[in-house]
């Protein structure tokens, strides 16, 4: 696991120099066990790393052995021993016991499809002087992220977007972003809130001349033809079971010990209990308790460490803690308004301080086996056979196209008039339209939903506490698998995660799997009636945000009054808009990303 960087200079290599210095510092809380950076034929690729596999000799960049590849990468290849044993037979030699050369002789002997090879989460930077190419490649479900942008100086790509704006690139807001962050409460891949920098779609490779000519080539897809294969439900379970077990086993692979994140919920239990049966030591724990009963499923992972005995550790989530929203802003680069992202950063942080810098966790499994209570609640409406990706993705949008209008200026209106969310959807729906109604809506929100807002979750938050976090059921192969299997066994009479559950009650018992699910989030909606009002009114009616022109000021004083006299719910819609704030502070008004924060910088005092 680390954060990697680079930049071609079609002119010079004289100028990545300074501008590897630049790069990598931002991003040191991805890596902060060791940093270089090779040029290589007017290209740099840098690295920060997070020492986990072969800690002494693993450095990156590697290079090989004439001096013509180098090759960085952020993430792990979990199926790296069968690879290299592989190699090895074929007559490959190796230096270190390393996943990163691995990956340098996969290409050496495959060539650039060597990726279709890989088991893992990676975003990977290949220097190839002997073509003269740039070569970066995002793994197939877009587990790690990867942003890129091209300008009359060359060509930058990051980790994270920090290391760009490092490099010096101006600092633009990209509205249309903005515009659908409304829509779905996260910027849609590839845009971001900047404008100019896009990220690298899941299962995609880049090649990058150094004339800069650009070439993006999609090496892989969800299945979409090969659903309802004759298979009985135990069939199913079985499959789902011993591929669960092979996906938590090989991300036990680390020369560091690896731990678990714990909600008490179904899939985090599941992959701790699978976990347990492959480690010889008690596996170490992690959970959130939330002093609001609605949140707090800490008596759940209690019960399961107790089932597993595992070594477990719960920390408290505090309404102190709301102060963590400016870690989680300035850690993704651009607004979220997924406030779940706060305790996720406190549980990292908790697991770092004990020492652990791997964890596994149960991200994944709710999009590919319809676990959100969300798929009952439009699904029981639906009639039998009939399914509207526009009626979908309205039921599932924070704001439709007319409430935000109503938001905006008349400047803000007329910039943005014609600007319409669903066509970042409507391809995606097209590519699933053979698949069965849940399918599609599974689908749709594996590929982007994933991509663009719960995979984000782990890995900004995870490396803001220089924490790598592993998730079984985003194994490619259990994604494949999920698209065999047919929506109405994974909704079953309107129960969530049926096949799923079915497949896990051996192993967590009838209470476990069958309670009711609980939201792993924090209860903002409740403290913006209390202690937050005054932090949300200063922020968002405030001067510094009325003098942007983007909201109609007494259009977001409205919708705040009805919130806090409880004549309408506008938790979300109030998130998003301070999460949109929080990020112009801090990443346009000061035109520069602070070295550190303080809650006082954004957080008012109370009135008097």
């Amino acid at each position: 696991m680390c954060g990697i960087y680079g930049a071609t200079s079609p002119h010079d290599s004289a100028s990545l120099v300074a501008l590897a210095g630049k790069m990598g510092a931002p991003i040191r809380h991805r890596g902060p066990d060791d940093e270089a950076f090779v040029i290589n034929d007017r290209t740099m690729v840098g690295n920060m790393r997070l020492a986990i596999i072969d800690v002494d000799s693993g450095q990156q960049p590697i290079t090989s052995r004439d001096g013509a590849i180098a090759l960085v990468q952020n993430g792990e290849i979990f199926n790296y021993l069968e690879l290299q044993q592989m190699l090895r037979a074929q007559g490959v030699k190796f230096d270190t016991n390393s996943d990163t050369e691995v990956l340098l002789r996969m290409y050496e002997h495959f060539g650039v499809d060597f990726v279709k090879h890989l088991n893992g989460m990676f975003a990977i930077a290949i220097s190839d002087a002997r073509t003269q190419t740039l070569r970066l490649y995002r793994d197939r479900l877009g587990v790690k992220p990867l942003y890129w942008t091209k300008t009359d100086a060359g060509f930058l790509f990051g980790s994270e977007i920090k290391s760009l704006l490092a490099a010096g690139l101006p600092r633009k807001v990209n509205f249309e972003a903005m515009h659908h962050f409304l829509s779905f409460n996260y910027v849609p891949h590839p845009l971001t809130m900047f404008d100019g920098i896009q990220s690298l779609e899941a299962g995609s490779r880049m090649d990058v001349t150094i004339d800069g000519q650009i070439t993006t080539t999609q090496f892989w897809n969800l299945p979409t033809d090969n659903v309802g294969k004759d298979r009985s439900e135990l069939e199913i379970q079985n499959d789902i079971l011993t591929l669960l077990e092979d996906a938590t086993n090989i991300r036990l692979r680390s020369d560091v010990e690896v731990g678990a994140f714990l909600s008490g919920g179904l899939d985090s239990s599941s992959v701790v209990g699978v976990a347990s049966q492959f480690t010889q030591d008690r596996l170490a724990t992690f959970a959130i308790g939330f002093p609001d009963s609605r949140f707090d499923e800490s008596e759940f992972a209690q019960e399961v460490a107790d089932r597993f005995n595992t070594q477990h550790t719960m920390t408290p989530f505090l309404p102190a803690d709301i102060n963590h929203w400016l870690k989680a802003v300035y850690h993704c680069d651009q607004p979220h308004g997924d406030v779940s992202f706060l305790p996720t950063y406190v549980l990292a942080k908790s697991a770092r301080d004990t020492g652990i810098k791997v964890v596994l966790s149960g991200d994944g499994a709710d999009e590919l086996f319809a676990g959100y209570e969300k798929y009952p609640a439009y699904f029981s409406d639906l009639e039998k056979g009939k399914f509207d990706p526009a009626n979908y993705f309205s039921s599932i949008s924070l704001l439709d196209e007319s409430t935000k209008h109503l938001l905006y200026t008349d400047a803000m209106r007329t910039s943005l008039d014609g600007c319409n969310s669903f066509k970042f959807a409507s391809p995606i729906f097209d590519e699933a339209e053979e698949l069965d109604p849940i399918n599609q809506a599974l689908y749709f929100d594996t590929k982007f939903l994933l991509q663009g807002n719960n995979l984000v979750k782990p890995d900004r938050m995870g490396m803001a506490a220089s924490v790598e976090v592993r998730s079984p059921y985003l194994d490619y192969r259990m994604a494949e698998l999920a698209f065999t299997i047919p929506g109405k066994t994974k909704l079953k009479a309107q129960r969530t995660k049926s096949i799923l559950k079915d497949a896990l009650v051996p192993m967590l018992g009838e209470r476990l799997v069958n309670r009711q699910k609980q939201m792993f989030t924090v209860p903002v909606g409740d403290w913006l009636k209390g202690d937050l009002f005054y932090f949300a009114r200063d922020l968002l009616c405030g001067n510094r945000a009325t003098e942007r022109n983007l909201f109609r000021a007494d259009q977001v004083a409205l919708m705040l009054g009805q919130h806090v006299d409880g004549k309408a719910n506008h938790t979300r819609l109030l998130r998003a808009l301070i999460a949109i704030e929080l990020w112009f502070r801090m990443f346009i008004d000061d035109e520069r990303i602070p070295s550190s924060l303080h809650p006082d910088d954004f957080f008012p005092q109370k009135a008097n």
